[in-house]
């Protein structure tokens, strides 16, 4: 069973892909910063992390650049509803730094839940 981390500061966000997920038999855990999703990953291996981009404190690309530093191994799922202030792209950044898969919000969660399975399918495979 694949494990997942969801890292968005919007903790409704956090509930509806979990349960999504959870639905979808994939262990989840969920994270309102990134400091904190990162941490979960310390403690062992995740199969992918579903970042929002754009956050306070540490913002998601950061997390993306730290994300494929640390655990290259890691699949990398990147989420945002917006751009940057100076009108750049947010996704098109995070796809630069290593997000495997991006998804604009709001997003349908037939989409998620594709992009997901397309991101785990052969871990799923090797391992089912």
């Amino acid at each position: 069973m694949s494990s997942i981390i969801v890292i968005d500061d919007d903790p409704q966000i956090n509930s509806l892909l979990k349960d999504v997920l959870e639905f979808e038999g994939y262990q989840v855990v969920t994270a309102q910063r990134a400091d904190e999703g990162l941490q979960y990953l310390e403690s062992g291996p995740v199969d992918l992390v579903v970042t929002d981009v754009l956050m306070p404190e540490k913002e998601g690309l950061e997390t993306i650049r730290e994300l494929r530093q640390r655990y290259p191994q890691t699949k990398i799922l990147a989420i945002s509803g917006g751009l940057t202030k100076s009108g750049v792209d947010v996704l098109e950044i995070a796809k630069r730094l290593g997000a495997h898969r991006v998804l604009r919000k709001p997003f349908d969660v037939k989409d998620f839940i594709q992009s997901v399975r397309l991101l785990l399918d052969t871990e799923e495979a090797s391992s089912g």
